[in-house]
C-alpha cells in the first residue's frame, strides 16, 4: 500500500518540480503545469497519463485506477487509489508523470542520476 509520504519526497526531489497546496489538496507543479494531485483525504492520486492509454490502464485494473471527471477528461490525466498501488510503482507513476511536462534533456538527466528508476 502507497502512502503519500512515499511520493512526496519526490515533489522537491525532481528538477523543476515544487509542491503548492491548492484548497487544501497538495499537488506537485512544474512550472504552473500540475502533474500529481491528490485528493483530501489523500486516498487518490491523480496524474498526468497519456489519453490515448488511460483506457487500457483503467480497463486492465479498475479497482486500481479510475478515469478523471468528465469535465477532465480533456486533461492528460487518471486517477489511482493509493491502497491499490504499492510504494514502488506510485512513485513510478510519479516520475513519467513529470516527464510529460520536462523538456526530454531534464528528463534525460534524471535518467542518468537514477538508472535504477525512483525506486
Amino acid at each position: 500500500m502507497a502512502t503519500l509520504e512515499n511520493v512526496r519526497p519526490l515533489g522537491t526531489e525532481l528538477d523543476r518540480s515544487y509542491e503548492v497546496y491548492v484548497h487544501g489538496r497538495l499537488k506537485f507543479r512544474v512550472k504552473q503545469i500540475v502533474y500529481v494531485a491528490f485528493s483530501l483525504d489523500e486516498e487518490v492520486m491523480g496524474f498526468a497519463f497519456p489519453k490515448e492509454e488511460r483506457a487500457a490502464l483503467v480497463g486492465g485494473e479498475p479497482r486500481k485506477f479510475q478515469l478523471p471527471s468528465a469535465s477532465d477528461m480533456r486533461f492528460n490525466w487518471v486517477h489511482a487509489s493509493l491502497a491499490e498501488l504499492d510504494p514502488t510503482e506510485a512513485r513510478e507513476f510519479v516520475v513519467e508523470a513529470w516527464r510529460m511536462v520536462v523538456p526530454v534533456k531534464v528528463s534525460r538527466a534524471y535518467d542518468l542520476t537514477h538508472p535504477d528508476g525512483p525506486g
